[in-house]
């Protein structure tokens, strides 16, 4: 039985692997689509994001940022629908180093 859960653990870990080099092809073919990408964010003194500065140099605070990720405009980040408000998060694509919270502030 103790070989067969390796062989488990071992068929999963190379399925995330190839997941995270699926990711990263894809995140990069976005990249070409011309879309704007969230570079790095501003917080307030409760750690909440508040603001998004883009590739290009624009800083655009939360409800810009929503009405562009509503729009298609940006890369990476998706918008949801939670405790009655539209609300901007990482697009969930298997990379942690571009989730919102991972980046440098401005």
């Amino acid at each position: 039985m103790n070989g067969n859960q390796r062989d488990f653990e071992e068929i999963y870990q190379q399925y995330k692997e190839q997941s995270q080099q699926q990711a990263q092809i894809e995140a990069v073919q976005q990249h070409v689509d011309g879309k704007e990408e969230v570079v790095a964010v501003r917080k307030n003194d409760e750690g909440d994001i508040i603001a998004f500065k883009t590739n290009t140099g624009r800083e655009l605070d939360y409800l810009t940022a929503l009405d562009e990720a509503k729009s298609g405009k940006i890369a990476h980040i998706d918008v949801f629908h939670k405790y009655g408000r539209d609300i901007i998060r990482s697009e969930p694509d298997g990379i942690k180093e571009n989730n919102l919270d991972q980046l440098p502030e401005f």
